[in-house]
């Protein structure tokens, strides 16, 4: 459950930079508080289409793993972003991704901080 929660918050702080520096995500609304409650959600979103949706996609994406050596990785996780944007929308967090480009380079921008918090935090299994 520890677990859970850090990397919940790791992937809520990632998303907060990615909209910090990436034009065309946008995280909006009101105070910090509010903001911080919708990128807590958002991060719960992001997990579950990362859990769920992800690994199905990668399965048959496999001979473009292939073939591209590695790099559709960039495009999944960029599609990734972007489901949790339409997910989010539907949920009524203000969180939006305007296009394709902003969430590549949001993907990438989320992959590189999760990836330094996550070797700041240490791995405990």
């Amino acid at each position: 459950m520890k677990h859970f929660v850090v990397k919940t918050l790791i992937n809520a702080a990632a998303i907060w930079v990615a909209a910090w520096i990436v034009n065309g995500i946008t995280l909006s609304g009101g105070d910090w508080q509010h903001q911080t409650l919708t990128v807590i959600g958002v991060a719960l979103v992001f997990g579950v289409v990362n859990w769920v949706i992800k690994p199905v996609v990668k399965f048959f994406s496999f001979p473009l793993f292939i073939l591209t050596l590695g790099l559709i990785t960039f495009v999944i996780n960029a599609l990734m972003l972007w489901l949790t944007s339409f997910a989010s929308d539907k949920l009524k967090l203000d969180f939006h991704v305007e296009g394709f480009v902003p969430a590549l380079f949001g993907s990438l921008i989320i992959s590189l901080v999760a990836w330094g918090l996550h070797l700041a935090a240490g791995d405990e299994r």
